[in-house]
């Protein structure tokens, strides 16, 4: 990309948005579009379509969604799969019709089978069921996902789709009821520190494992994969952009951990010495969901940011902030 292209980071006060906003202006791109929801509501097509007539952006990295844990997926499921099939449609459709060169869709790793081969493969899409309690968003970001494939086969566009494991960092959500589950982790423990708790409890058995991506390496991944040259990508993607299975790539650190383990190293970072309870009444979700993170090591890219020197980063972050939700 070059440095004076403009570029539309939608949803960029968001978790993910607002990384990939400040590392590219750690490159040296300035000239960044954004829009609050309040300026533009990209459920609304009649909107989209008049920002892009307007503004002409060349470059789209589309991280705008409407995203939550277990218990907000499985509480609010027409909300989730409504809204982000909303903004994927209109955003898609929009780039291609004002000639955006590229464009990165940000997916989520919930898209594979719940009882998948780990660790997952691109390839292992579409094979078997989905983890029923975010069932609906993970259709929306598999449309989404093959939006961009269609829009390739088609039209020859360069549309991507990063499918990222769990990501936590800096502007993360850390309401209770709608967050993941480390946010939601570390916001138990401060409090339960503040107050002197005794336990802390912690829903399902600590026994799934999960895979967590720092969002400043996330948002690394993604600048790096809209700068790579495309003959670099068709090499390594197998077959060129617009092949089968093949314009999602997935974006991890290849390694994973017990939510037991997550548990302690959280109890450990905020300095919490109280008791943890586990309660096996509440859903585990997904028994393990590992990435094969082979292309985009092969494109350059690995992760940098270990998972407790990260965890820190994100207590001192929520710390600084007060501990706001």
């Amino acid at each position: 990309m070059d440095k004076r292209a403009k570029i539309y980071v939608a949803g960029h006060h968001g978790m993910v948005g607002s990384a990939i906003w400040r590392k590219l202006q750690g490159h040296g791109y300035e000239n960044l579009l954004g829009r609050m929801h309040q300026e533009l509501d990209l459920c609304n097509q009649a909107q989209v379509e008049e920002f892009f007539t307007h503004e002409k952006p060349e470059y789209v990295f589309l991280a705008a969604a409407h995203v939550g844990g277990i218990l907000a997926n499985d509480t609010y499921r027409a909300d989730f799969i409504s809204q982000n099939l909303a903004i994927q449609t209109n955003v898609v459709r929009a780039a291609y019709k004002h000639d955006v060169k590229r464009l990165l869709f940000l997916g989520s790793s919930c898209i594979y089978p719940r009882e998948c081969p780990q660790p997952i493969k691109e390839e292992y899409l579409l094979s078997g069921p989905l983890e029923k309690t975010n069932e609906p968003y993970a259709v929306a970001k598999i449309a989404g996902l093959k939006m961009c494939e269609s829009y390739n086969r088609q039209y020859g566009a360069e549309y991507f789709a990063v499918m990222p494991t769990n990501l936590y960092g800096p502007n993360d959500n850390f309401d209770l009821e709608t967050s993941h589950v480390l946010p939601a982790l570390i916001r138990k423990f401060v409090e339960a520190k503040k107050t002197s708790a005794k336990v802390v409890k912690v829903w399902g058995t600590g026994n799934v494992k999960r895979e967590f991506l720092h969002v400043y390496d996330a948002a690394e991944a993604c600048i790096h994969l809209m700068s790579s040259d495309s003959r670099e990508i068709e090499g390594v993607i197998g077959g060129g952009v617009a092949a089968d299975y093949m314009c999602h790539i997935n974006v991890g650190t290849g390694q994973d951990v017990t939510i037991a383990e997550l548990v302690d190293i959280i109890k450990a970072e905020v300095g919490y010495l109280g008791c943890v309870e586990y309660d096996r009444s509440k859903p585990d979700g997904t028994p393990r969901k590992l990435l094969e993170v082979g292309r985009m090591s092969a494109l350059g890219w690995d992760s940098r940011i270990p998972l407790r020197e990260g965890i820190r980063q994100t207590v001192d972050w929520y710390l600084s902030e007060g501990g706001s939700t």
